[in-house]
């Protein structure tokens, strides 16, 4: 590593810091139904909305009501981006006149965006039209970012409210955070990247013919309003296939640090906005610790693999655009697995086997290391419920969060948000290696087999979408199951978490006392990284065994794959 390199890695953790702060307060200050100031003049938007929706805005809702109407939300979002699939062929704004996307894998698309996974098992530029991607997935993307920080301000009322069971208003939630966070940034970052280069056009594909007098198509497209709000939302479907490695995506490095960027602004954001929405500023500060040391030491051991070979420099350049670089590229790789993002700029299935395995492991964590927009920071506060309730049994007392009291109801919705995705990895994994489809897909042998189905469905189940490039990912096996895997990823923690938000809505808050354990300090910050290395370790160990590390240590020794 150069002077160079460490200085692009100081500079984005800097600007990470920086922004965190500043879109904290603006996320909290939406989520209580103050805008800022500059973005009032939307406030008749608003109103108009709420008005042709026949909605009241101020209408508190139980845990139940808005669970409710946030799944038939979702459901609409999936018929509606399933059926332009399917109805391509018949639409405007199909320059290349693609026919309809084949069953398996539509059913798949749209739940992949509907989950905010973006698991893609197509390729853009060769599958769907101009209006499937902007009216379809496009839109997809700011809605599943939308539901995401719903669902994170349901819990916050749930830990500051008392002796109620109403949780605020899902449909005011959804239009606020769309309205005053999701578009106007994705329009500020989408001018920035066609400034850059990024293409947003609607004309249609280009031939040219080659030095060589070969014919090529040249993709185009309105891509740059996808990609902006693709990287913010922590969605990750790329408007072309090989998503940000390509030059239409991503062309400069100004744009890959911009890129990177916005991976985790909004999910770095959201732990400011929470400790803000609670009142615990301070605890905030201690999730916001736990999240960037896991980061750093994901990057340093991810750094460490690719630049110890004594040919690091032209070994580890394999998989890798030559305009971005190793570090930029691995810091990419480790920030869009940390949040589920799952968007790449490089090959993971090209990542030497720790630099690979430690991505792997960052979505195995469950999305909790910063994670998606939103769902990141809730699912960062079961584990949490998991610490205190831990602590309480060592201490012998009811244990506490925030000032509520944490019982068997809670404790209970925590450990199935836990622990019911790591079962759908699992169990996808054992009908992947028991099954013709599910060994037949995989383009590897030894080892890296292994870590390609277990990324794969890791990479699902986590709502996370990046995949080792070299799984064929259109069976049915790997559409049908991977869009059961997806659903239980996102419902199977969405819903326990508003559950428990509002239990916790209808106790009353108990006044810290000389037994309470304290959440803002260094011991607790340790205890919650030995609960979460301990809850991944015991779920995934003989497997990330059997995989990258075996593969590590079979390289070292002369063999590869």
């Amino acid at each position: 590593m150069t002077a160079s390199d460490f200085a692009y890695l100081a500079l984005f953790l800097l600007s990470l810091l920086a922004v965190t702060p500043l879109l904290g307060r603006w996320l909290a200050g939406v989520l209580e139904g103050t805008p800022p100031r500059f973005l009032r003049w939307l406030l008749p938007v608003e109103r108009v909305i709420y008005r042709l929706g026949g909605i009241d805005a101020r209408a508190d809702m139980t845990w139940k009501h808005y669970a409710g109407a946030l799944i038939i939300f979702n459901v609409l979002g999936f018929v509606t981006v399933f059926a332009l699939q399917l109805l391509q062929a018949r639409l405007p704004l199909n320059p290349a006149d693609f026919s309809a996307v084949p069953l398996g894998v539509a059913v798949n698309t749209a739940v992949s965006f509907m989950t905010n996974t973006n698991w893609q098992a197509y390729s853009g530029e060769a599958s769907l039209g101009y209006l499937t991607q902007m009216a379809g997935l496009g839109v997809q993307n700011f809605l599943s970012a939308a539901t995401g920080l719903a669902v994170m301000a349901v819990l916050a009322r749930g830990l500051t409210r008392k002796s109620t069971r109403g949780l605020g208003n899902v449909w005011a939630d959804l239009v606020r955070t769309t309205l005053y966070v999701l578009v106007p940034l994705s329009f500020l970052l989408a001018v920035v990247l066609v400034s850059q280069g990024v293409v947003m056009s609607f004309s249609g594909y280009t031939t040219a013919t080659t030095l060589e007098g070969a014919q090529q198509i040249i993709p185009s497209g309105p891509a740059a309003s996808q990609i902006a709000i693709k990287q913010l939302g922590t969605n990750g479907g790329g408007f072309f296939g090989l998503n940000s490695a390509h030059p239409f995506e991503n062309p400069t490095p100004l744009s890959n640090f911009l890129q990177t960027l916005a991976i985790l602004a909004l999910p770095a954001g959201c732990v400011y906005a929470f400790g803000r929405l609670t009142g615990a500023r301070r605890h905030a500060w201690v999730l916001f610790g736990v999240m960037t040391a896991f980061l750093i030491g994901a990057l340093s051991l991810s750094l460490w693999s690719e630049y110890s070979s004594p040919g690091s420099a032209s070994l580890a350049l394999e998989g890798k655009e030559v305009r971005f670089g190793i570090t930029p590229s691995l810091l990419w790789a480790n920030a869009t697995t940390v949040a589920s993002n799952g968007s790449v700029n490089a090959m993971h299935s090209s990542l030497s086997p720790l630099a690979g395995g430690i991505a792997l492991f960052n979505m195995l964590l469950g999305e909790i290391i910063f994670g998606g927009i939103g769902s990141g920071l809730y699912g960062m506060v079961m584990i949490v419920i998991l610490t205190v309730f831990l602590a309480g049994l060592m201490v012998g007392r009811t244990p506490e969060y925030l000032g509520k009291k944490i019982e068997s109801f809670e404790v209970k919705m925590a450990a199935i948000a836990v622990l019911v995705p790591c079962l759908a990895v699992l169990v996808g994994c054992a009908a992947s290696f028991a099954t013709e489809a599910g060994r037949t897909a995989v383009g590897n042998g030894g080892p890296h087999a292994l870590t390609e189905i277990l990324y794969a469905w890791g990479s699902m189940a986590n709502n996370n979408g990046s995949a080792f490039g070299s799984l064929t990912a259109t069976g049915n096996l790997y559409t049908y199951g991977g869009a059961l895997a997806m659903l239980i990823g996102r419902f199977a923690v969405l819903i326990p978490v508003i559950a428990l938000a509002g239990s916790l809505a209808a106790k009353k808050t108990t006044p810290p006392s000389d037994g309470t354990f304290p959440t803002d300090g260094s011991l607790f910050a340790a205890l919650l990284i030995g609960v979460i290395v301990i809850v991944a370790a015991l779920t995934y160990f003989p497997a990330l065994t059997l995989g990258p590390v075996l593969e590590h240590l079979l390289l070292t020794s002369g063999r590869t794959f």
